[in-house]
């Protein structure tokens, strides 16, 4: 579908803007917010909604913005936009990127920070829950009995590891430094950050985690972050540690954190993310019953949402493709696709 709300309707030069050939392809559903979004961030970009039966091609098209491509356009080949040369998902994560559709000069960019404060306070929403043992509290409420449940932890004096120090890891570490946490982290490369007192390079995630209290999963799902959390990195942990899993669920070993809660219940643990999620039908599976264990958390991937995230996480994205349209500024957050694909 062509997008008409680029001028109004009354505008004498309307039909010649339509005629324009589409710079940026837009594959997200159509609605009124993103038509004045765009208007306001790329006032003199011409662009086009495109779906699942547009039928192409786009010869101008340079940049396309979208969210799931194997949904949105299914049958859509590069051959269709010869000109393309960058690609701005809506959402962060790129692990279900179709990469191997699009020709390598093409650069694919994440939306990396745009829902970083809300996933990040959703991070510390379930370490406080597991640390008071909100799930205990409530079962003996639902039973009638007043009292403690003796399972109570404070945060104050505990070291914290934020694994993958990026936006995310961020906005965990603001919130949790006023609970007097010891905040270190795991990056790639090691480099200091100012909200850390340490950072740790990804290749000593188990010295990093060995004197954790808490551990925060923030990290993406690439070739070298999956299933690192498995049995052994487990055992390495404090027997009564908390983790919690923000980033992907592909970086745990399933099964290894299952009978890791099953073997030690004073251990605990809490996700947002899934190892099995179709979004297309809304729904998620699990190979084992986590929700019936005690020491258990778990929310449906919905750390993101927040009253402002779907437009904080637009207009970001927007932004990124204005840098790209402008040619005075590279794009940010350009992926690597070596992180995801195997050449």
């Amino acid at each position: 579908m062509t997008d008409f709300l680029r001028r109004p309707a009354t505008d004498p030069t309307a039909l010649a803007d339509i005629m324009t050939p589409a710079q940026l392809l837009v594959t997200l559903a159509p609605e009124e917010g993103i038509a004045a979004a765009v208007a306001r961030h790329l006032p003199n970009v011409p662009w086009e909604y495109v779906g699942a039966s547009s039928p192409g091609p786009w010869p101008e098209a340079r940049a396309m913005l979208v969210g799931d491509v194997r949904r949105e356009i299914p049958a859509w080949t590069a051959s269709q936009t010869p000109a393309l040369k960058f690609v701005q998902r809506v959402w962060t994560g790129l692990d279900r990127f179709p990469f191997e559709r699009f020709p390598p000069a093409v650069q694919v960019a994440g939306n990396v920070g745009a829902f970083g404060a809300a996933v990040g306070e959703h991070a510390v929403v379930l370490l406080l829950a597991l640390a008071h043992d909100v799930r205990g509290n409530h079962e003996q409420v639902r039973e009638g009995h007043l009292g403690a449940t003796g399972n109570r932890r404070a945060l104050r004096g505990g070291i914290a590891v934020l694994l993958g120090f990026g936006e995310i890891a961020t906005e965990v570490a603001r919130r949790l430094t006023p609970f007097g946490v010891h905040v270190r982290g795991v990056s790639r490369t090691g480099a200091p950050r100012p909200m850390a007192e340490r950072i740790y390079p990804a290749s000593e995630l188990r010295e990093a985690v060995v004197e954790a209290d808490f551990v925060v999963d923030c990290r993406p799902s690439t070739l070298a972050t999956r299933g690192t959390i498995d049995e052994s990195l487990l055992r390495s942990m404090k027997p009564t540690a908390i983790y919690v899993n923000v980033g992907r669920g592909a970086t745990v070993d399933e099964e290894a954190l299952y009978r890791h809660l099953l073997a030690r219940p004073e251990f605990r643990a809490g996700t947002d993310v899934w190892w099995d999620e179709d979004h297309s039908t809304g729904r998620l599976r699990t190979r084992f019953p986590f929700a019936d264990l005690p020491n258990f958390l778990g929310s449906p991937h919905n750390a993101a949402e927040s009253a402002d995230s779907e437009e904080r996480g637009l207009s970001l994205a927007l932004e990124n493709l204005a840098r790209f349209f402008s040619g005075g500024e590279a794009p940010r957050h350009i992926a690597d696709r070596r992180d995801y694909v195997r050449e």
